[in-house]
């Protein structure tokens, strides 16, 4: 199975709602085709099953027999194109870089990275007791290592 060809169906597929874009394209042991689609807007089950089928016509199972699953990204799961994170703007991320570790709201989502803020408790500059501060960290694409929404209940 040639992941190319798949992917080609899907972006075709995908084309009649630009709302929605590919997350993962898979094509694993014993030909099971694995497509993770995510929305703007989320994604309806009925759009999962329209671009399976748009896929699934256009291969033969007579040539090469394969198993195709569609769906949508698990919350669980870290953020995986810059398309994700302007979805989630607002929300709450936990951002990994190679020096540290960041939480906080989705403020600002641009071409180069993102803006995250937070409040946190400081010692006072003069005196005893804390202070409550608002931090802000612009964080580069290149520079995230993992980023993944925090789930609030």
């Amino acid at each position: 199975m040639k992941k190319e060809l798949v992917e080609q169906f899907v972006i075709e597929a995908l084309s009649k709602d630009p709302s929605l874009f590919l997350i993962d394209l898979e094509i694993l042991q014993d030909n099971k085709i694995a497509i993770v689609l995510d929305g703007d807007n989320g994604v309806p089950l009925n759009e999962c099953i329209r671009v399976s089928r748009a896929v699934e016509g256009n291969l033969d199972r007579e040539e090469e027999d394969f198993c195709l699953e569609v769906s949508s990204p698990d919350i669980t799961k870290p953020l995986k194109v810059k398309r994700q994170y302007a979805k989630n703007k607002g929300r709450i991320l936990k951002v990994k870089t190679e020096e540290e570790m960041f939480e906080g709201k989705l403020e600002e989502v641009s071409d180069d990275g993102i803006l995250l803020t937070w409040k946190t408790r400081e010692p006072k500059p003069v005196g005893k007791g804390k202070v409550t501060v608002e931090k802000k960290e612009n964080i580069a694409y290149n520079n995230i290592v993992e980023a993944k929404v925090k789930l609030i209940f």
